[in-house]
């Protein structure tokens, strides 16, 4: 695949803005088509484009195929390193590849053709890649679902998708403790009105799940049994995958990605943003089941010929702050991905990195963060400790890619709070509430101008109206990020995070963001997330949940004091923000969000509405009993 030369992002993005449609045909020459595309994209009468609408390719056998055709089929495509069991294992192209054909021909026997359904609820084994990629060399469509989510959702995903199998697990591991899907996956299954046939059960040590004859499969016969089959040419608006994301009505929304427009995207991503081409080791340190592991643990790196690593572990406690420095040195990697939570995490276990120290990081070129804003005083550790880019960028689950960034190019200088500038294809605005643009360093709501350039999502399955009423309607000609934050006069994006996330004090629109940027700023602080909680006078005002580095001795008493003075005289009294609570921990989701909404209910005295997703229940009553030993303070 031909590689992006150094120096052209800017003449890369002005050509995509001056002709959009030669600028992407160029793009989608660099894959290996089964029918190169001679039209760039279709357009809706409400603007969205369904991309190279005449070519034909299939992503699996892009991903592997094409390497091993090119004679590169020795080299290594997957490392799977799992602290959790003490296993490490590693695949060329040419065995993965053989694999994936295996478990492609066992879903055949099944009854799985191109256009059907199959729900992948695995953890983060090998056999959850192969899984995925097997459904591409079919033309199947496959929907990850978190593994460990509660048996209620899984149902939920299970009949909106309609899928013939179900792929599972007999369990998946944490750190302390075994978290059996069995019982997960039989609740499922009786609440669900739209079953699938069959299920295939990928037997652990660590857990035994009764298989139900004439409906249950083990994974090993299933595999060993199967015939190999071919990747089957797809169109390119033909669907990949679907991949649930929250939605404001309860209801999860199925992003729908598309083979080509993906396959584009990512190829192309991979150069500009994270430097990663043929032979290199890329990590992204995120689960399967979120859109950073469909992106850039299975699909981007093997798209490019890049060895993926497969982490099934965490940042700590597996077996402590070192766990991340380790892989890094073990394979070499150049370029690693993952969310801001995780460094906090290693950093207040480890206030000096003292960990590091011993391990080879001089292959590693570029650390990149997504997920959540990255906090300024994270930024600010890392980039004392790693003496190489520390970038923190910008997209989401619909976008599949990077929408801003800063170019893998040494003359692009990160900027501390900024997201870096539009990739490619993205024409960014920042519009107020009556959808007018803004100008420079003005804070408003962060839409992107239609068509959406390959990669992004066409749909929502098999709901359409939703579609355009989630992301289309409020501003029409504009996709709604649902994101606030600004544009400076250099052209770099700061996005502060979404826009239910900006309160208003006494008539000041704030950001939460910026006010969690203050209170990171104290020495003492970890982690922290600002809510606004309602006040009679103010309407709103900000309540800070602060957790404390380790070895932090000073009191309750007088933290909380000295950090509503610290934030004060870094924002201004106009913020009152007079209540600080300190917890020990925030309530997140297994990826790595913090619930907000969970903590305004505790604020406000509501029962909270308490997610399959969050990581660790326990601690909605920890956050609980904190906020009854403190009411606020006049600091």
């Amino acid at each position: 695949m031909p590689s992006l030369q150094a120096g052209d992002f800017r003449s890369h993005r002005a050509f995509a803005e001056a002709d959009t449609d030669r600028f992407w045909l160029e793009e989608a020459s660099r894959l290996a088509w089964f029918k190169a595309p001679t039209r760039a994209k279709d357009l809706s009468q409400e603007g969205v484009a369904a991309w190279f609408p005449d070519g034909e390719l299939n992503t699996a056998w892009l991903c592997l195929d094409a390497h091993v055709a090119a004679g590169q089929g020795a080299r290594t495509a997957l490392i799977y390193d799992s602290p959790v069991t003490g296993q490490k294992a590693q695949w060329s192209f040419e065995a993965l590849r053989d694999r994936v054909a295996r478990v492609a021909g066992g879903l055949a026997g099944l009854g799985v053709e191109k256009g059907d359904r199959v729900v992948i609820y695995m953890p983060m084994v090998p056999e959850a890649l192969i899984a995925m990629l097997a459904c591409a060399r079919l033309g199947a469509i496959h929907s990850v679902v978190f593994g460990g989510f509660a048996g209620r959702e899984l149902a939920v995903r299970i009949d909106d998708a309609a899928p013939k199998v179900l792929l599972t697990a007999s369990c998946g591991l944490e750190a302390d403790r075994v978290i059996p899907y069995g019982p997960l996956v039989e609740e499922a299954l009786a609440l669900a009105a739209r079953p699938p046939k069959h299920c295939v059960v990928l037997e652990r040590p660590e857990a035994v799940m009764a298989l139900q004859p004439g409906r249950d499969h083990s994974w090993t016969a299933f595999e060993a049994g199967a015939a190999p089959v071919d990747a089957v040419p797809l169109a390119a608006t033909d669907p990949l995958y679907i991949l649930y994301t929250s939605g404001t009505t309860g209801k999860p929304k199925g992003v729908v990605r598309d083979h080509g427009g993906h396959a584009v995207a990512l190829a192309a991503s991979m150069a500009r943003v994270y430097d990663t081409g043929p032979g290199d080791v890329f990590w992204a340190a995120s689960d399967v089941g979120w859109v950073v592991g469909h992106s850039y643990i299975c699909y981007a790196p093997l798209l490019v010929g890049a060895t993926t690593v497969l982490y099934e572990g965490k940042p700590v406690r597996t077996p402590d702050a070192s766990a991340f420095w380790r892989v890094m040195a073990e394979y070499g990697v150049k370029t690693f991905f993952t969310a801001p939570t995780a460094f906090r995490a290693m950093r207040k276990e480890d206030p000096e990195a003292a960990l590091r120290q011993g391990y080879d990081l001089s292959r590693l070129k570029r650390l990149m963060l997504a997920g959540e804003r990255c906090d300024p005083p994270t930024l600010e550790w890392l980039q004392d400790r790693l003496a190489i880019p520390v970038i923190d960028h910008w997209w989401q689950t619909e976008t599949g890619s990077p929408i801003c960034a800063l170019p893998a190019e040494a003359s692009w200088v990160p900027k501390i709070g900024s997201s870096g500038v539009p990739m490619p294809g993205y024409e960014l605005a920042v519009l107020n509430e009556a959808g007018e643009p803004q100008g420079p360093g003005i804070s408003g709501q962060l839409a992107l101008a239609l068509p959406l350039p390959p990669g992004t999502l066409p749909t929502v399955w098999g709901d359409p109206a939703r579609f355009s009423e989630a992301y289309l309607a409020r501003f029409p000609g504009y996709y709604d990020t649902g994101d606030g934050g600004y544009i400076d006069e250099d052209g770099y994006v700061f996005v502060m995070g979404r826009t239910d996330d900006v309160i208003n004090v006494a008539g000041h629109r704030l950001s939460t963001g910026e006010i969690e940027e203050a209170v990171a700023g104290h020495d003492a602080v970890a982690e922290c997330a600002v809510v606004g909680a309602s006040d009679p006078d103010r309407g709103e005002v900000p309540v800070g949940f602060v957790v404390i580095k380790d070895g932090v001795n000073q009191p309750p008493e007088s933290l909380e004091p000295a950090l509503l003075s610290h934030v004060r005289q870094a924002l201004g009294a106009f913020v009152y923000f007079r209540r600080a609570v300190l917890v020990p921990r925030l309530p997140k989701t297994r990826s790595g969000k913090i619930l907000r909404s969970v903590l305004r209910d505790l604020l406000e005295g509501r029962p909270p509405v308490v997610p399959s997703t969050i990581d660790d229940v326990r601690i909605v009553e920890e956050i609980a009993e904190a906020l009854a030993k403190t009411a606020g303070s006049d600091a």
